[in-house]
């Protein structure tokens, strides 16, 4: 048995356990854990990003400077994304090429109790969530618990009746031989206020001589 703290496979690996065996092995292979000393590389183009309604582009404007959303709705924005496998927790920095800008927003994933996912997103870890992983149809899953936002000491949790719903399905895609990403955000009364669909090729590439 593995002693706690010890184990730096992917948090995602970790969390599946035998279940990842359901999954396409194209999207296995994905969320397994990336050798030392090696990159996961991403590109390709979301189809539409971002939030649809120009009155909430001021808040997302302040987002975006926290490395956590962007600001505005755009089609067919390339991308590019670089995942890690650090000591267990899995390090990913996504690059939105936006007119006129490119906008990137780092994110860290760890495990903790029961297989619960922990995400801290932004350059400072300014929005911290957890989530659950599920397998459906060979595609991943995952969906909120908690969100919350963290200044400095400050702490502060969103209340059940705030929370928005936050989902991401990540699949292969047979036809075009792509994976598939599609991430939702879902606001009480407010509806959908941010989304990103689109397809990418990825390969795992040394990062040493």
């Amino acid at each position: 048995m593995t002693a706690p703290g010890t184990d730096r496979r992917s948090p995602y690996e970790r969390a599946l356990g035998d279940r990842i065996s359901e999954l396409h092995p194209k999207t296995a292979w994905y969320f397994r854990t990336i050798p030392e000393g090696h990159v996961g590389v991403g590109t390709g183009v979301f189809t539409t990003a971002g939030c649809r309604h120009r009155w909430l582009w001021p808040v997302f404007r302040i987002a975006e400077s926290l490395g956590v959303a962007f600001a505005g709705w755009e089609h067919d924005v390339p991308f590019r994304i670089e995942n890690r496998t650090v000591a267990g927790e899995a390090l990913a920095v996504r690059h939105f090429d936006l007119p006129g800008r490119t906008w990137v927003m780092p994110d860290i994933v760890s495990l903790g109790a029961n297989r619960i996912l922990r995400n801290e997103i932004g350059p400072h870890r300014t929005v911290v969530t957890t989530f659950d992983i599920d397998v459906r149809d060979g595609a991943v899953v995952l969906t909120i618990r908690r969100v919350g936002m963290r200044f400095g000491r400050l702490r502060i949790a969103a209340p059940r009746f705030l929370r928005p719903r936050i989902g991401l399905v990540e699949r292969w895609d047979e036809q075009r031989e792509l994976h598939h990403v599609n991430m939702t955000i879902d606001a009480p009364l407010l509806g959908r206020v941010y989304e990103y669909t689109g397809f990418f090729e990825y390969a795992i590439e040394s990062e040493t001589p």
